[in-house]
């Protein structure tokens, strides 16, 4: 499956890729600088496709369309959007950039969004909440960061992983001090494959079992919080630790990479960012419009899940009142007259040769040549700027 997008959009997007090049510690270095006392907007963005034992080819795209997606509909800052692609989503780095990207800056009141998009799994917890009556057994879903890939001999004779496991990531959520929490997770716990797409799931099994470093790290967040393990398991239980989860899939089901019009992306993650380029939404209703649009022959049913006892799931989406308007391009890149846009709010194959884009304002526009992917390239006439959002006429 060629990776037909992902070279326009590390082109185009130059300084917004800024983690692509920069070593994971002078990138949190530089994200405690920027640290304001006012409210802010905060997201940590993670893609992973360059897995060495089971590659995939669209969670990059989807972390480049979820960062222009905040910046421009949502007002994020962009020196406030922290992404980790590839190589720098090792388990620690995306750990440290957790706690020092989100759990030390977001104060009450401020937003913060993590987006997660890789390989899960489902692997053996030697301490399980949840235990096989059959097998006397537990497994727990995990996100696969680039080094929980597995070898050969592994898969076979079964090995550990250095995964991050769902309770790990329920106890960072509990950690964030801000309620306006959204986390969009777009992996699975189970593989298959089918024409045109790749699962997003490594393999795992009872084989197969969470590092002791995992469970070491997990039991430092119980003394600072002064959790026993009985409340730890009765607080997971009730659900969500905080804020929104949106998830791609149900438990056991598939989340899919997919070969959409010229380009490669998460069919969960694609759906979610083009209808918020649209609509003013909230969580419930942006899941019951995804759900009804992946077909039902991929059976992904994207789920949402919301803090006990709240109504998160009719606030907002990322508890952002007022976003800013939508449309259908971006302009992500301009030389004299020549424009380049992302694609966004429209299926890129309705854009031909003619087709006019215009700003809000109706005091410029651009008029397609040519599109290859979710770029396309054409000529601007009047007021046109890197950063504009148009719609078409």
């Amino acid at each position: 499956m060629p990776e037909l997008s992902r070279r326009h959009f590390l082109q185009a997007a130059g300084a917004t890729l800024v983690t692509a090049g920069i070593h994971q510690t002078q990138l949190l270095r530089h994200q405690k600088v920027l640290a304001q006392p006012t409210s802010r907007k905060l997201a940590l963005i993670i893609g992973i496709n360059d897995y060495t034992d089971a590659p995939l080819f669209g969670c990059v795209n989807d972390a480049i369309l979820q960062r222009q997606l905040l910046i421009h509909r949502f007002g994020f800052n962009s020196q406030d959007v922290m992404m980790l692609l590839n190589k720098d989503a090792t388990r620690q780095g995306i750990l440290d950039a957790i706690e020092e990207h989100l759990i030390k800056q977001a104060k009450p009141g401020d937003v913060a969004v993590l987006h997660f998009s890789g390989h899960g799994s489902r692997v053996r917890d030697p301490d399980p909440i949840d235990i096989n009556p059959d097998t006397g057994k537990g497994l727990a879903g995990t996100l696969v960061p680039i080094d929980g890939a597995l070898s050969n001999e592994a898969k076979a004779k079964g090995g550990v992983v250095a995964d991050i496991m769902g309770h790990t990531l329920f106890l960072l959520m509990s950690a964030i001090q801000t309620e306006n929490f959204t986390a969009v997770l777009d992996s699975c716990y189970s593989g298959a494959s089918t024409r045109d797409v790749r699962v997003r799931a490594r393999e795992g099994g009872e084989k197969i079992e969470i590092s002791p470093q995992e469970k070491a790290y997990q039991e430092q967040w119980l003394k600072r919080f002064g959790w026993s393990r009985e409340e730890f398991v009765k607080r997971y239980r009730r659900g969500v630790a905080n804020g929104v989860v949106l998830a791609a899939t149900q438990p056991n089901q598939r989340a899919l990479d997919e070969q959409l019009n010229g380009f490669v992306a998460g069919a969960f993650s694609y759906r979610l960012t083009q209808h918020l380029w649209q609509h003013d939404s909230t969580p419930e209703r942006t899941i019951s419009e995804i759900q009804s649009q992946i077909p039902k022959l991929y059976r992904q049913q994207p789920k949402l899940e919301v803090e006990a006892d709240s109504n998160y799931g009719q606030k907002p989406f990322y508890f952002v009142d007022n976003p800013r308007g939508g449309g259908q391009g971006l302009v992500i890149e301009k030389e004299g007259d020549r424009t380049k846009l992302l694609l966004v709010g429209i299926d890129p194959g309705e854009v031909k040769s003619g087709t006019g884009f215009v700003t809000s304002e109706g005091r410029g526009g651009v008029e397609i040549a040519a599109r290859e992917g979710l770029i396309a390239t054409g000529k601007s006439t009047g007021a046109v700027e890197v950063g504009a959002v148009l719609r078409v006429k």
